[in-house]
């Protein structure tokens, strides 16, 4: 990372402006201020606060970092972490970096991606917060966050690349066996997928669960009856009739959207959910519960992680302690149970 002294030589300034620039201090022209902020953003620094001794204890103020507010995972974590938060008594400062809505959903692949990252974190560090929590649009490995920080970091519904950064995150696998073990024991042996996008974390540990309540189940794992989808409607609709022909009598849709084009193409062909063909979904988004019949699904903890990501990071600040329990925290999925799947005979 860079030090304050590469930042003012590369602007062609002193150290005592760039630091008063940094701070929002001394009278520098608009021009310097523009040159000196276009080689911060250019060499990605970071204000190494720890040894400016500019790091306050007992703010009781936590910083929440969202990708985008409007995916709508996001919301039920932030509520989460805000509840924990309140009934320790700190407050959160809440930054909404609105990326997917600046750069649609490969976002994270963008160039300026780490950059935007890394300044929101220094404006954070500059309110002398006591720790950050990021919380990502969807589950991956992330390398975003900087490197020796002041202060403590959670990753919230994603995977950090460093062990010293504890990730909250989802536990599909676990989530899609007790789903489709609930399928088999309603009788049905061959069960379609509908998975979302092949490269997905979700869509992988969602399908690792799906083959371990087969091979508990006794099931041999076909892997012909795996079809990717991209998680929208129109593909749970187009892929329906593949699934069908494959003579399947369930279908396990891996979120509750593609689950609701697999409604509408067993309308038109005159098939019932929950009669002729079983659906289960995943994610319990709200249209779920309206769909006719109401769907199967798996929940979400995401106000579950919101909640572990400050109980982690306050424990953190409480104890002194300079690494979490654990590295990754996997928080349990909750089944809601419909009437999407009908029972057959096990004969």
């Amino acid at each position: 990372m860079p030090t304050i002294k590469e930042i003012a030589k590369a602007s062609g300034v002193s150290v005592a402006t760039v630091s008063n620039i940094i701070n929002n201090k001394g009278r520098a022209g608009e021009e310097t201020k523009k040159r000196v902020q276009q080689v911060i953003d250019e060499m990605n620094y970071t204000p190494n606060y720890s040894a400016k001794n500019l790091k306050m204890k007992n703010t009781k103020s936590i910083g929440v970092i969202a990708e985008d507010m409007t995916v709508f995972a996001l919301p039920d974590i932030i509520d989460g972490i805000t509840e924990y938060c309140e009934k320790d008594d700190y407050q959160i400062l809440l930054v909404n970096m609105r990326l997917y809505k600046k750069f649609s959903d490969t976002y994270y692949q963008n160039s300026n991606h780490k950059k935007i990252v890394h300044k929101e974190i220094s404006k954070l560090l500059s309110k002398q917060v006591e720790g950050i929590i990021y919380v990502a649009a969807h589950e991956r490995y992330m390398d975003v966050i900087p490197n020796d920080l002041p202060i403590p970091v959670v990753v919230a519904y994603s995977f950090s690349d460093r062990p010293e950064i504890p990730s909250i995150v989802v536990n599909d696998s676990d989530g899609a066996e007790k789903l489709i073990r609930y399928v088999l024991s309603c009788g049905h042996k061959r069960i379609g997928v509908i998975a979302g996008k092949k490269e997905s974390m979700h869509t992988q540990a969602r399908l690792e669960g799906y083959q371990r309540a087969l091979y508990e189940g006794n099931i041999l794992y076909d892997p012909s009856l795996i079809i990717y989808g991209d998680w929208n409607r129109k593909s749970g609709y187009k892929n329906t009739d593949i699934l069908i022909e494959k003579g399947v009598t369930a279908i396990f849709c891996m979120n509750d959207i593609m689950a609701g084009g697999i409604y509408d193409r067993l309308e038109e062909l005159n098939l019932k959910v929950g009669g002729d063909i079983a659906v289960v979904g995943f994610d319990n988004r709200e249209m779920a519960s309206y769909e006719k019949p109401p769907l199967t699904t798996m929940g979400l903890p995401l106000h579950d992680i919101g909640y572990c990501a400050s109980e982690v990071i306050i424990g953190l600040l409480n104890k002194e302690q300079s690494r979490a329990e654990k590295d990754i925290y996997y928080v349990e999925c909750k089944p809601i149970f419909r009437k999407s799947v009908n029972k057959i005979d096990c004969k």
